[in-house]
């Protein structure tokens, strides 16, 4: 990473508790207002503290701003865990396993959409957010193909894994259209969270387990 997107890390403890106001302050500004309200003058606002306290870890704005990427992104990342999970996913016949595979991950979105929301629409134009962005995707996409790979006997596709990642594909754009515009785009008969991961579950099973056409 480029030296000057590097930040020095607190060793005190009122310094880290400070350091600590700065990350939540700058994901709140993100969720509340998006990257045009993200400036290092808002975050001290929020957060109660001196500019000095920022530029003795971070040298820009940018720096900041990927600081705080990293802060929101690592529950969302914490929680792909469920993926290594082999107790969760014990016992669940094929169809069971896709559709609670497809709400686990979608799940993780929706509960972070107010900051991935801004995160997505920043990355189109961020080549660093979309670097990071594009490898913690690559993760979960890992992790989601692992345990619906449990039943590759029941997937009625010539390469499952093939098929399941194509899957996991669909199921992914679909809910960061969701997350970064609405759920009423491209549409006129949005549906509400609960409606729009049990459709996205039966259009996974669907399409892994059917059988083959005719």
């Amino acid at each position: 990473m480029d030296a000057d997107l590097e930040v020095r890390p607190p060793k005190q403890e009122r310094s880290r508790a400070a350091w600590n106001r700065v990350l939540d302050a700058g994901v709140a500004i993100l969720e509340d207002g998006g990257y045009d309200a993200f400036t290092i003058a808002a975050v001290c606002e929020r957060a109660g503290v001196a500019p000095t306290a920022i530029y003795a870890r971070t040298t820009s704005k940018d720096a900041l701003f990927l600081a705080v990427y990293e802060h929101g992104i690592a529950d969302m990342v914490a929680e792909q865990d469920v993926f290594a999970d082999d107790d969760r996913w014990a016992g669940l016949g094929p169809a069971d396993l896709v559709r609670s595979a497809v709400a686990e991950m979608v799940g993780i979105s929706l509960r972070h959409q107010r900051f991935l929301g801004a995160i997505v629409l920043i990355s189109a134009a961020h080549e660093e957010v979309a670097r990071r962005g594009s490898r913690h995707a690559a993760a979960l996409a890992d992790g989601f193909t692992r345990v619906v790979l449990g039943a590759a006997h029941a997937v009625t596709h010539a390469d499952p894994e093939a098929a399941v990642r194509a899957c996991f594909g669909t199921v992914f754009a679909a809910t960061v259209i969701r997350v970064a515009y609405g759920p009423a785009f491209a549409t006129s008969s949005p549906v509400d969270d609960r409606t729009f991961v049990a459709d996205l579950g039966e259009t996974a099973v669907r399409y892994l387990l059917a059988d083959p056409p005719g």
